[in-house]
């Protein structure tokens, strides 16, 4: 089992910047990757950007490239979402997650929620227009 608990949400004004914290305790040894979704109101749930912990590699939804960029710390066992540029249209409830399964072909670069194994409860951020 994985857990993992966010930081880092809050209310900003459009145009200003956020980073969000996830933490990860338990077997985080086993997960292949780190991922970040977002849920906002009346919508699905859809894929932010993720970051395999061996290598780094990196994947971004279009919506968040180049505004948003995703770090890790393996040593600290932590995920970072640093999110700049901020629009309105990025308010959402941000979510944490792990990948027990290694992550291939679509599955890594355009990932659904099924294919994470483990959620945080999730952050809030708003951004004021």
């Amino acid at each position: 089992q994985v857990q993992l608990v966010e930081s880092g949400g809050g209310l900003v004004q459009a145009g200003g910047s956020l980073r969000l914290s996830c933490e990860a305790s338990g077997r985080v040894f086993k997960t292949d990757a780190m991922g970040w979704f977002r849920q906002a109101p009346g919508k699905e749930r859809e894929f932010v950007a993720s970051i395999r912990w061996a290598g780094g590699s990196t994947v971004y939804a279009d919506s968040v490239k180049d505004r948003f960029t995703i770090s890790r710390d393996y040593a600290k066992n932590t995920v970072w979402l640093q999110m700049n540029s901020l629009k309105a249209e990025d308010t959402a409830v941000y979510s944490c997650a792990a990948a027990d399964r290694g992550l291939f072909g679509s599955r890594w670069l355009a990932p659904t929620a099924d294919d994470y194994d483990y959620w945080g409860q999730g952050t809030q951020v708003t951004v004021s227009s």
